[in-house]
């Protein structure tokens, strides 16, 4: 990008270039003595003069046709770098859209995953309990406790702090 930039001045100096040649090689040319300022007096001047200096107005064509033949290219190149600008543009926007639908499918993730996780909290408390109540008997019965690790149980849990979403995992 940075070569058409570069490109894009080296032909914008040329342009200048070419025009204060242009200028400087311009003839004053006046209508006839007469002060007809008329369209075809203004035209038969310029025509005169042409034809007693052909090489200076062949010299003044060729830097207007240069310069013409340079504008198109400079047109070319800030195309190139619109068209690239846009580009970079359209290809934000579909990855902003794209970023926004994956944040919306992680957070309907994250709403399942607490949704089951109270759901194991639950399940977890009810199995202990059923084991504090189950025990005693199968300590009688069997002579070991029937479910033992239930001090610290922990089910997972997702966390949302601004824009970052931890999983922690929440004692039960």
């Amino acid at each position: 990008m940075q070569d058409v930039r570069a490109e894009i001045e080296v032909i914008r100096s040329q342009i200048d270039q070419l025009r204060r040649e242009g200028a400087s090689l311009a003839v004053n040319i006046t209508p006839s003595e007469d002060n007809d300022n008329s369209p075809q007096a203004i035209a038969e001047a310029y025509r005169r003069q042409a034809r007693e200096n052909p090489q200076l107005f062949a010299e003044l064509k060729g830097i207007d046709e240069a310069i013409a033949a340079l504008e198109f290219q400079l047109a070319e190149k800030e195309t190139i770098i619109k068209k690239s600008r846009s580009g970079y543009i359209t290809r934000l926007s579909e990855q902003i859209e794209q970023l926004e639908e994956a944040k919306t499918k992680a957070k309907a993730h994250a709403e399942r995953i607490n949704q089951l996780a109270s759901e194991l909290a639950t399940e977890v408390n009810s199995l202990k309990n059923c084991a504090d109540n189950l025990t005693p008997l199968y300590w009688q019965v069997y002579y070991k406790p029937f479910i033992t690790g239930f001090k610290t149980i922990s089910v997972p849990y997702v966390r949302s702090d601004g824009e970052v979403w931890t999983i922690v995992n929440r004692i039960v």
